[in-house]
């Protein structure tokens, strides 16, 4: 038990110290440590994931509270949150007074230009990660596999039911501009009725 708690607490320090971009940006590098350790399995994570976004927080503090809890009770999902956000609380401490002071250094502008491509492709993955066990019948190994089999089997890999409620919510947001609650509730209401009694649908 103190094992795993030390290896929670360890590995999402580890994320915390070297993941830049905020919480989505980290979510390809989490389901790369959790799946590795054997803490959750693919489709796990992206429960996982969709419960930390609808609930208050982060979504990177939530989903290492989700973890750490499941694999070692409260102790480790204590101990997933100290480590994945002390981190930043330490650096923070350290580097707010000069960063200010070098804000508009030429040096540290050009750094976070580097910086912002980096962090849209981290969470164009996360995206990506997320749409296998979310919009598709089977995984795909690369993003090149996935558009291989997507244009020789559609059919076959994309689930018609996840596209229509994820095809409905893009919509409803940019058209209507509803809560979002109501739409999690609303698409959790039509998982539950197309998945759980209506399955053929799916």
């Amino acid at each position: 038990m103190l094992r795993i708690v030390a290896e929670l607490f360890l590995t999402f320090f580890k994320l915390g110290l070297f993941s830049f971009g905020g919480g989505y940006a980290m979510i390809p590098l989490i389901q790369n440590e959790v799946e590795s350790h054997g803490w959750l399995t693919a489709a796990q994570f992206a429960d996982i994931l969709a419960i930390a976004e609808m609930t208050p927080g982060p979504i990177a503090v939530n989903t290492a509270t989700y973890v750490g809890f499941i694999n070692a009770g409260v102790i480790g999902g204590l101990a997933a949150t100290a480590g994945v956000t002390m981190p930043a609380l330490l650096l923070i401490l350290l580097i707010a007074r000069f960063f200010f002071k070098f804000q508009k250094h030429p040096l540290n502008q050009a750094l976070f230009y580097g910086l912002r491509p980096t962090i849209t492709g981290l969470v164009l993955t996360a995206a990506f990660v997320v749409s296998q066990s979310s919009l598709l019948k089977q995984t795909a190994s690369s993003l090149s596999d996935w558009f291989s089999r997507l244009l020789q089997h559609p059919l076959q890999l994309v689930s018609p039911v996840s596209l229509l409620i994820f095809g409905l919510t893009i919509f409803l947001e940019r058209k209507y501009k509803p809560h979002p609650l109501i739409l999690i509730g609303g698409a959790g209401l039509a998982g539950v009725l197309l998945f759980g009694f209506l399955p053929g649908w799916a």
